[in-house]
């Protein structure tokens, strides 16, 4: 059993049904998709959920950046049940089903604002080698309210009991009061915060949303993309990863009780921490590329990896080894799926 208690790791983001599949170049340049991105849907996005369907064959995996986390740092977790909760907006539907039935499966105490005015998010994963692109059409999602859930009374006693909380950056294009309050909260009862740079476009288009939020940070992930985006955005004047590691750090805190954490990854390269005025370096996991199925999720597998070991109050180096743990794990199998149990020492 570990020394985590039910509801100790709280996130919020959006829920989304992942349909994947390995797509040839002429969908990408079709959709004017980079190989390796995650953007929103727009209008003339509407139709390849429909071709990738038809054309390919897909597979439907629970996803959702900030509930792939929480499962994953559940599964490293394993016992107690319920580690993790998670809110989010899903629809009435069958895509709405599914996520709760799999939340349930990977025991998470999901809980879900439900509404009919919008279909179930779903998201578009089109895999070429080792890259992915997604596409996510939020569509319920995006329709998560602060009033009509988290400020609900039996809703709120849940992040109260929370002691580490995690939210993907995507979220901020949807509730930013939402993200707001969990961080007031956390800073105003010395709780860890944690906060994902998610995709270059948040660092470009919801700067403002991010560095609002930013002051409330204890521990930032990203990787080396988002990283250079947020770096040029910040006119950080560097493209060196350790110096927007540095950077980062240094940016205005709420909780001084607490040093900010930067954690940034380089897909293979070096994962690099900062913590105060020190930087680490740490080596990933070796893996052969023949043994490479899906790098989608590695991402969010290896912020799982983390923080099952954050709410369990582990040194941060061990933190770091068990989210490159999660991370190759996850990159063996299709989708953000894993193996009944960790082997994971």
């Amino acid at each position: 059993m570990s020394t985590a208690s039910p509801n100790s790791l709280f996130g919020m983001g959006n829920p989304l049904l992942d349909i994947s599949a390995v797509v040839d170049k002429d969908f990408l340049d079709k959709y004017t998709l980079k190989p390796n991105d995650q953007i929103l849907a727009e209008d003339k996005h509407k139709a390849l959920f429909e071709e990738l369907v038809k054309k390919f064959k897909v597979e439907y995996h629970a996803g959702g950046a900030t509930q792939n986390s929480i499962k994953i740092a559940q599964w490293m977790i394993q016992e107690p049940h319920n580690v993790g909760t998670f809110f989010g907006c899903i629809g009435k539907d069958k895509f709405g089903e599914i996520l709760k039935h799999k939340a349930k499966e990977a025991h998470v105490d999901a809980h879900y604002y439900e509404q009919d005015e919008e279909p179930t998010g779903t998201c578009a994963a089109c895999i070429t080698g080792d890259n992915r692109s997604l596409v996510a059409n939020l569509a319920a999602a995006n329709c998560y309210k602060k009033d009509k859930h988290l400020d609900l009374e039996e809703n709120w006693k849940l992040v109260e009991k929370a002691k580490v909380c995690y939210i993907a950056g995507f979220f901020l294009t949807v509730s930013l009061e939402s993200i707001l309050k969990v961080a007031k909260h956390a800073a105003e009862n010395n709780k860890l915060f944690c906060l994902n740079l998610s995709a270059p476009f948040i660092c470009q288009f919801f700067k403002d949303n991010l560095m609002q939020v930013m002051p409330y940070v204890d521990v930032l992930f990203g990787n080396e993309t988002e990283a250079a985006a947020f770096a040029k955005e910040q006119d950080f004047e560097t493209n060196d990863i350790k110096e927007i590691a540095k950077k980062a750090q240094a940016l205005p805190k709420v909780n001084t009780k607490r040093q900010r954490i930067v954690v940034l990854t380089q897909g293979k390269d070096d994962t690099v921490m900062a913590l105060g005025d020190k930087i680490e370096t740490f080596p990933v996991l070796k893996i052969d590329p023949k043994n490479i199925v899906d790098t989608n999720g590695a991402g969010d597998a290896f912020v799982g990896g983390f923080l099952s070991e954050l709410v369990q109050e582990k040194p941060l180096d061990q933190c770091v080894k068990a989210a490159h743990y999660a991370a190759n794990v996850i990159i063996r199998r299709a989708g953000c799926t894993f193996p009944e149990k960790p082997d994971f020492k």
